[in-house]
């Protein structure tokens, strides 16, 4: 049985949401942290209306959508965390911004043997958890979305993350939550994204040619390779800020053209045009932003 009995979250975005519900429906006490209370009233907005949509398609009974809702807490003050088991950092995909959180949290942490860990998608946690003074107890624990839905978890240890703090974060994970845990090593897009963003920057680079139209790219994957989605509605759900932040870091790593985002990509990001969260990307969306889609993330 785990040890892991409270769970803190920085960060309320869609990600920091979702790894909230999914600890709230496993019957885990969770605080979330926001940047200030216009933010935190948002997130627990994010987190209720999830809870709501799970109870209306009936995955989930009225009594478990309250005793759930009642688990979560949403504040906007980092010490609250102070004496949590676990804290899962789940802002943007900048690491600047992680860095930061990470000095925070170092600061604030009292529990002895809580585990700090990072719901980074590209970003090596050796470099987050070099500032702490606990790199030991730092691990990667990389969520998909839409978590409540998507059962795996990427466990990344870095280099001088203890195998006592892997377990401990691989049993929560397995054990309460779940979900099911491939184990990777601490370098830039771990599994998943070193795979899946190339594929990606490859259709946008097929657009931007004039090989294809982003209808015809996308038809084509759905009905000749049977994907649920074509790679440039993925990437309007991921959004397409997240997929340039993503396929910077692989670059950064490991300088093959195949990870460079392509200046389509980026004009993109600039005018706003970041996907399903913004109303329009590679394709145009008259509904209410995609749950599913990573929001702009802010520091908390």
């Amino acid at each position: 049985m785990t040890d892991i009995k409270r769970v803190g979250v920085v960060g309320a975005g869609l990600m920091g949401a979702g790894i909230a519900e999914v600890c709230a429906r496993a019957d885990v006490p969770v605080t979330v942290v926001e940047r200030d209370a216009e933010a935190a009233r948002a997130g627990r907005l994010r987190i209720t209306r999830s809870l709501d949509r799970a109870t209306a398609n009936g995955r989930l009974s009225d009594e478990r959508r309250e005793v759930a809702a009642a688990l979560v807490t949403v504040v906007h003050e980092l010490e609250a965390l102070h004496d949590h088991d676990l804290v899962v950092e789940a802002v943007a995909e900048d690491e600047a911004l992680k860095v930061d959180v990470f000095t925070r949290l170092d600061s604030v942490i009292t529990e002895d043997r809580a585990i700090l860990a990072t719901n980074t998608s590209s970003i090596p946690v050796i470099r987050l958890a070099a500032a702490t003074s606990r790199p030991d107890r730092v691990v990667g624990v990389h969520f998909f979305n839409p978590v409540p839905v998507l059962r795996l978890v990427e466990l990344v240890p870095s280099l001088l993350t203890s195998p006592a703090t892997a377990a401990r974060a691989e049993d929560f994970v397995t054990g309460t939550l779940g979900k099911e845990v491939v184990r990777t090593r601490d370098k830039a897009g771990f599994v998943v994204n070193a795979l899946l963003v190339p594929y990606l920057l490859a259709a946008v680079r097929m657009v931007e040619s004039g090989s294809a139209t982003v209808e015809d790219v996308d038809r084509g994957m759905v009905l000749g390779c049977a994907h649920p989605l074509g790679p440039l509605a993925l990437t309007d759900l991921i959004g397409l800020d997240t997929t340039r932040a993503i396929a910077e870091s692989l670059y950064a790593e490991f300088r093959e053209p195949q990870y460079s985002p392509p200046p389509l990509l980026s004009r993109m990001v600039e005018a706003g045009l970041l996907g399903r969260k913004s109303g329009r990307g590679f394709h145009a969306y008259d509904e209410e932003p995609h749950r599913d889609a990573p929001a702009p993330a802010r520091r908390p």
